[in-house]
């Protein structure tokens, strides 16, 4: 399967040596991908975060902070995204660790174009890590094969869009979610109409799965968007 298969697929790369990073981006673009940069560890996984990325390749030795620490901060938020770890450390016992920390792949450098390019097309030909089979948040728990909702183990009625409404919540914990972030990443919207449809369906979801709490799971931050709190 060639780059040409992928080309709307978008690829971040967290790099601080801004050098390396444009050379990169510039080969990843040549092969068809949309490209995005960070050049630290907290832009890194704010924009990782997001969900928008495909694979993400990551600098193991970031100014600030290890660049395994994005992997973990993404599974904290149960987002799960392919990484290609790229290093200077080269023994053993470095990859190992990487690996173990949830990278997917590790590149040691210096290393060529086409390694990378073919190491990223490999990571990308596997089945997506966000397709695993059941997500739990307190009470709640969604079936992702059969796409059905429970609450307490009762089942719960949602439409379509309601049930990936609720998934993009319950995937990032605690972070405050926009209504700009709704429309892009559920209603695949690429710009911010002017309407109240992403407050209807909250509406209409916290009817249905707040039937056992004092409080809504979905909380309203005033002027900013939405958290979801599956502990409160």
């Amino acid at each position: 399967m060639g780059a040409a298969e992928y080309a709307k697929t978008s690829i971040l790369v967290v790099e601080d040596d801004s050098e390396l990073a444009e050379a990169i981006g510039q080969e990843l673009t040549r092969r068809g991908y949309e490209v995005s940069y960070a050049f630290d560890a907290p832009q890194g996984l704010s924009k990782a975060q997001t969900g928008e990325y495909h694979l993400l390749i990551l600098d193991r030795m970031l100014s600030e902070a290890d660049g395994l620490s994005i992997i973990q901060g993404l599974q904290r938020y149960q987002i799960l995204v392919p990484a290609l770890i790229i290093s200077a450390l080269d023994d053993v016992d470095e990859r190992v660790k990487g690996l173990n920390a949830g990278a997917d792949d590790y590149l040691t450098k210096p290393f060529s174009f086409a390694e990378m390019g073919a190491r990223v097309e490999a990571l990308l030909r596997r089945p997506s890590p966000s397709q695993q089979l059941l997500l739990q948040a307190g009470k709640l728990s969604l079936d992702l094969l059969k796409r059905k909702a429970f609450l307490d183990n009762e089942d719960v009625d949602l439409t379509p869009r309601e049930f990936e409404l609720l998934e993009y919540f319950i995937r990032r914990p605690s972070q405050l979610i926009t209504r700009h972030m709704l429309l892009q990443q559920v209603w695949k919207l690429r710009f911010s109409p002017q309407t109240n449809v992403v407050d209807v369906h909250i509406s209409k979801l916290r009817k249905k799965i707040d039937s056992q709490r004092e409080s809504s799971y979905i909380r309203n931050v005033r002027g900013a968007g939405f958290i979801f709190d599956a502990g409160a």
